[in-house]
């Protein structure tokens, strides 16, 4: 859809009042009600920027709307599959002999928890060493960062995990024993 500069604020506007209810209505039927507007939000946002891209018929217009909202809800489902699978993997039972069930699946919910509280940069650079298996080269190279960097980022993400399963490391473990001859 080419326009000139001053009938492209109008198009738009038009084209936004022609599709709004619509669009709202589509993607409420395919996701929760909370984010729903975040959606089409993000939708006339991708509109805006891609304009010349929207074709100049409101009927194909709205339909490649609707396309883009499409893309939206699939993008946002497999962000929610990743972080699923991801806290299922940490989940996971480590299947050794001997361990208190009760006490592994606490320090599990514990972790989960940290997990979720770390900012997803440090996420991220955990998922890629601990997870994925990449060396801190492989890892920089896939974040286009120099490996310094990486190596940094990794730190403080390490880091700011044990600052958050802290509280829950010194409640749970068991006080040192006293050495033999050692006085209270």
């Amino acid at each position: 859809m080419k326009h000139p500069p001053a009938d492209v604020e109008a198009a738009f506007r038009e084209l936004f009042e022609a599709a709004y209810d619509d669009l709202l209505c589509f993607v409420e039927r395919r996701t929760h009600l909370a984010v729903a507007d975040d959606v089409v939000a993000e939708v006339f946002l991708t509109a805006w920027r891609r304009f010349d891209d929207v074709p100049a018929s409101l009927s194909d217009a709205r339909a490649w709307l609707f396309t883009a909202a499409y893309n939206v809800l699939r993008n946002r489902q497999r962000s929610d599959q990743r972080q699923q699978s991801l806290a299922l993997r940490i989940l996971r039972e480590p299947g050794a002999p001997g361990h208190a069930e009760d006490d592994a699946v606490v320090a599990r919910v514990d972790l989960a928890r940290a997990w979720n509280r770390l900012p997803l940069k440090d996420q991220e650079a955990l998922t890629l060493t601990v997870f994925e298996g990449l060396t801190g080269a492989q890892a920089a190279t896939l974040l286009n960062i120099s490996r310094p960097a990486f190596s940094l980022r990794l730190i403080r993400a390490r880091r700011r995990l044990r600052h958050l399963l802290r509280p829950h490391l010194d409640v749970s473990m068991p006080a040192p024993a006293p050495a033999a001859g050692a006085t209270p």
